[in-house]
């Protein structure tokens, strides 16, 4: 998983990444002035828009250059501690672990905001993420969380589709808020391979 990965963003395939934040995060996040755990975050926006409210973010990533692009490219002042291994906004809080999801520990986080990164893992994968994102919360922790759901029969991820079964699976405690045909902004394969409908769906703790 983390080779081609990696080869993603050095190539600069990433028709995932939004520009201009998430729009379900917007609209459906909730209490503020949380310790929020953001796995495989890539270079997203949303680590911005989360810590504005007053949060305190924490993204853990594998790749470099997303690390180092999005303080880059949103003008924030950082520093690399831990032999470069962490990257801290100055003046602001905003983290991003730079490693493997599955070896980061530390503090428990009180929030838990995935966009993409279950939908990013094959399906072997992603019980283990589940349970390794539970170790890292509080009992109460809330959690948003956005998948997708598409025909896989005639596309396949990453990202993948994740029934609703699926997530319940994981997190009982969820309750499904939105689902809107977010086709218009899918990757192109997925219009390259005739689909017409591409479900966003927003998890949110009850």
């Amino acid at each position: 998983m983390s080779e081609p990965w990696l080869e993603r963003w050095a190539a600069g395939r990433i028709g995932w990444h939004e520009p201009h934040g998430n729009r379900s995060l917007k609209k459906y996040w909730l209490g503020n002035g949380r310790r929020v755990l953001v796995p495989l975050c890539g270079k997203s926006v949303d680590l911005a828009w989360l810590e504005a409210q007053g949060n305190e973010v924490i993204g853990v990533e594998l790749s470099d250059l997303a690390a180092r692009a999005f303080f880059e490219e949103n003008d924030i002042e950082y520093r690399q501690k831990n032999d470069g291994q962490r990257f801290e906004a100055i003046d602001r809080q905003i983290t991003i672990v730079r490693g493997d999801y599955f070896e980061f520990y530390g503090e428990l986080f009180d929030a838990h905001y995935d966009r993409g990164a279950l939908a990013a893992l094959p399906a072997n994968m992603r019980r283990r993420y589940a349970a390794h994102t539970n170790t890292l919360l509080t009992s109460n922790a809330m959690q948003l969380l956005i998948v997708l759901e598409y025909d896989q029969a005639l596309a396949d991820g990453p990202p993948f589709s994740i029934t609703a079964d699926e997530v319940l699976s994981y997190w009982p405690q969820l309750e499904r808020v939105d689902a809107y045909n977010d086709i218009e902004n899918a990757p192109r394969k997925f219009h390259d391979a005739g689909l017409t409908e591409f479900v966003e769906v927003v998890w949110r703790s009850r």
